[in-house]
């Protein structure tokens, strides 16, 4: 199956912070492979814009050095390189003074799409629109996208939403969360809302329990100043687990409309339950085989921030009502992975009294690695001896099921910065959206800071601490091992 790439409209992007890691390591490698793809004409422009004092061939330089070092052996090729190159420029320039900013306006031309990306500390966000406007670079048709964190309470927030929302308006704001940009969550809506074999059964009648996992095998060494004012809660659940939870507990958008499918979401958020203390897990990996642990890598021999987070969470609503989610993530664990487990009840009577072996039925969704989906499913083990039944799994593997061309699957963020040049904001966050996922979050966050108590101690290499699997032992339950 060959995927089919429609070019978008000729832009110009200047990409904020783009001497820093995540400009060097996803954006401007995606940027080439889109180019390379033919989704990106030859007549636009990216501008690069940092403090580095340098010239357009300094940063072309760089460029070129995060492709060869990013961008796979078979897609560098010396022409399509030369060509994207030759669409780079730059300008040094000084987010919070005046430095630069002339400059930047006269790069930028008239009567194009213009996107501005905010690879830069949030402190910036505001300083950065209000010089855009100041200065006349952005009009009423430029879009800006913001990076996470988008606050750290629900007070920082709103102040980030109200600083943002005095420059541009919400249509022209776009909160990139990358998980969304991954093509299994992409196929997640179209496997619920394509297809009508699951949707009667996605509800609590037929659904017993929920799992989302978001496994890493990294720890925070190199960022440990930034982890540990933020923690597995702030950085992962408020936004990367909060966002797979609204995709599989929505209702139907009436359309495939990004405010259509955002309302929906918000409603998930809002019906989310307050979660007990009793029901949440903190965890905080210690060293083993000669690796440190987070004490160290945190370098704060004190810290009571999680490096894990278990907990389970209720919807309020007629769907959900009954179904358990269990939402976990972690650092420096056994594998990394990231998925979902739809795990649906037992057959309400069973014919086969006489036939050991029963397991439910559970679909997976898997984000990585290995994207794909597998349903499972019990039938007769084969041969001869009455009836035997075993569990099998129908496997689709994207890699194996749509061939070499699927298999080459652009990167979240290659999907979604053409999607901001399209002007499409169905996969980004909209302001209620991230200030109603704070609204729930920060009285667990503060409820557990008033305890004063540590994280459990778990081993680097581990699924997690023992705490996390009596949260489900305790609903005789039991997580998915943790595999890559």
């Amino acid at each position: 199956m060959v995927s089919r790439v429609i070019p978008v409209e000729i832009f110009d992007l200047v990409i904020f912070g783009a001497t820093g890691d995540l400009a060097r390591r996803k954006i401007l490698p995606g940027l080439y492979r889109r180019y390379l793809s033919g989704q990106i004409p030859s007549g636009s422009r990216i501008i690069g814009a940092a403090r580095s004092a340098m010239d357009g061939a300094g940063f072309r330089a760089q460029v070129a050095e995060a492709i060869e070092e990013f961008v796979a052996a078979d897609k560098r090729q010396p022409g399509p390189i030369a060509e994207f190159l030759a669409m780079l420029d730059y300008v040094a320039i000084d987010a919070s003074g005046e430095a630069g900013w002339s400059e930047l306006k006269g790069l930028v031309r008239p009567g194009l799409i213009r996107a501005f990306y905010f690879s830069v500390a949030p402190s910036l966000f505001g300083e950065i629109a209000e010089r855009l406007h100041l200065h006349g670079i952005a009009d009423a048709q430029s879009r800006i996208v913001v990076e996470k964190p988008f606050g750290r309470d629900l007070a920082t927030a709103r102040a980030l939403n109200a600083t943002l929302a005095s420059h541009f308006s919400e249509s022209q704001i776009y909160r990139i969360d990358h998980y969304l940009g991954k093509e299994t969550v992409q196929n997640l809506m179209a496997v619920r809302f394509a297809n009508i074999l699951f949707e009667p059964l996605w509800n609590s009648q037929f659904i017993d329990h929920v799992q989302i996992t978001v496994a890493e095998t990294v720890g925070v060494e190199g960022r440990g100043a930034y982890y540990d004012k933020s923690g597995a809660m702030r950085d992962m659940v408020q936004n990367h687990l909060m966002q797979l939870l609204c995709l599989i507990a929505m209702e139907p958008p009436y359309h495939f409309d990004p405010d259509a499918v955002r309302d929906e979401k918000l409603k998930v958020i809002r019906a989310l339950q307050p979660v007990e203390l009793t029901d949440v897990v903190r965890g905080q990996y210690v060293g083993s085989k000669g690796e440190g642990g987070y004490l160290e890598d945190s370098e704060n021999p004190d810290s009571r921030t999680e490096s894990y987070v278990a907990l389970k969470v209720h919807l309020a609503n007629w769907r959900w009502k009954g179904t358990p989610f269990y939402l976990r993530t972690g650092k420096r664990l056994r594998a990394r992975t990231s998925e979902i487990a739809i795990t649906f009840k037992e057959p309400p009577h069973s014919i086969f009294d006489d036939a050991p072996g029963w397991r439910e039925n559970v679909l997976v969704i898997r984000l990585q690695p290995n994207e794909g989906m597998n349903l499972k499913v019990m039938i007769k083990e084969p041969g001869p001896g009455g009836m035997r039944l075993t569990q099998v799994p129908l496997d689709m593997s994207f890699a194996t099921v749509l061939g070499a061309e699927g298999a080459d699957m652009p990167d979240a963020y290659e999907r979604l910065i053409m999607d901001v040049i399209r002007g499409n904001q169905t996969l980004f966050m909209r302001g209620d959206e991230v200030e109603a996922a704070w609204a729930w979050v920060d009285p667990l966050i503060k409820g557990w800071e008033a305890r004063g108590d540590r994280p459990a101690r778990y081993e680097a290499g581990s699924s997690g601490p023992e705490d996390a699997l009596m949260l489900m032992h305790r609903d005789g339950r039991r997580w998915r091992e943790i595999s890559e």
